[in-house]
Parts: C-alpha cells; structure tokens; sequence
C-alpha cells in the first residue's frame, strides 16, 4: 500500500476531527478537552509549534497523527493518531508513526511522550516496538481514559 504524507491544512481540519472522533467513541467517551483540541487544532497544535501529518492513499486522507509542544521545549507529546476503520492493519499507523519520529529528530527534540490505554493492545505494542517506555503517569494527567505514559528518548 503506498501510502504518502501530507502536512496540516486547514482544509483537512474536518479529516482530524472525524478519524480521531471514531475511535475515541468506539473504544471511550470523547471528553472535553478531545473536543476542543480536534475542533480547534489550529490553536492548540499547529500555532504553538506543533505539526499534525496525514496519511493519504488514493487522494483520500486514510490517517493522521499529532506532535503538540509540552512546557518543554524539547519535548513533544505524540497524540491523535488514528487510522480510518476501512484501512487499518495496513501498517498506516506504523508508517505514521515512523514519519513523526523522523519528523521530531529533524526538529531536534530529545523526547516524545504519549498518553494511551492499556486496553489498545495493538497501540502499545507499537509504541514497544519503536522503544517507548513507560514512565509514571502524573496525578494531573490531561486524559481522564489514559492509564499509561510512555516516552521515547530521541
């Protein structure tokens, strides 16, 4: 499957929303901050200095995945990332993911982290598979679904 990358505009603002709603509302409850973050991604993501990337396979945008500044500088948080129910195990997530990582060496950051569940089994063995690790998650946590952090050194 070739799958190519195209960067965040603003046209594809509907695409973020509705391929990060799915899953959310399959396997969660779309919480508050979900909303305003996938409804907004200008604001939160891309004006901070954030890159959000989509995956496109035949001029139909199939995935898409984020990288949002932290207080650290140097440390982006990997969130919403999510796959259209209609291609997954294709290895979109995977190729994503893998373009991200690029993505965030270029940019010289020295750690990614990520807030997930445990219950995405198929996620966090992504994550294993390109050396996350899990560390303690803060008592603060932005996520109410989220029962595991993981970083990668860079």
């Amino acid at each position: 499957m070739k799958i190519s990358f195209k960067n965040f505009k603003t046209e594809y603002s509907s695409k973020f929303y509705d391929l990060n709603i799915e899953w959310l509302e399959k396997y969660f409850c779309v919480e508050d901050y979900d909303k305003e973050v996938l409804s907004k991604p200008e604001k939160y993501i891309i004006k901070k200095g954030g890159i959000i990337l989509f995956a496109e396979f035949n001029n139909d945008i199939v995935g898409t995945v984020a990288l949002m500044p932290t207080n650290n500088k140097f440390t982006f948080e990997l969130t919403k990332m999510a796959v259209n129910p209609n291609y997954r195990n294709n290895k979109i997530g995977q190729k994503l993911l893998e373009k991200i990582i690029s993505i965030a060496k270029k940019m010289s950051l020295k750690k990614i982290i990520l807030y997930s569940n445990k219950k995405l089994k198929n996620a966090i063995h992504l994550y294993l598979k390109y050396n996350f690790t899990e560390i303690a998650l803060e008592d603060n946590c932005p996520y109410v679904r989220a029962n595991i952090k993981m970083e990668l050194s860079i």
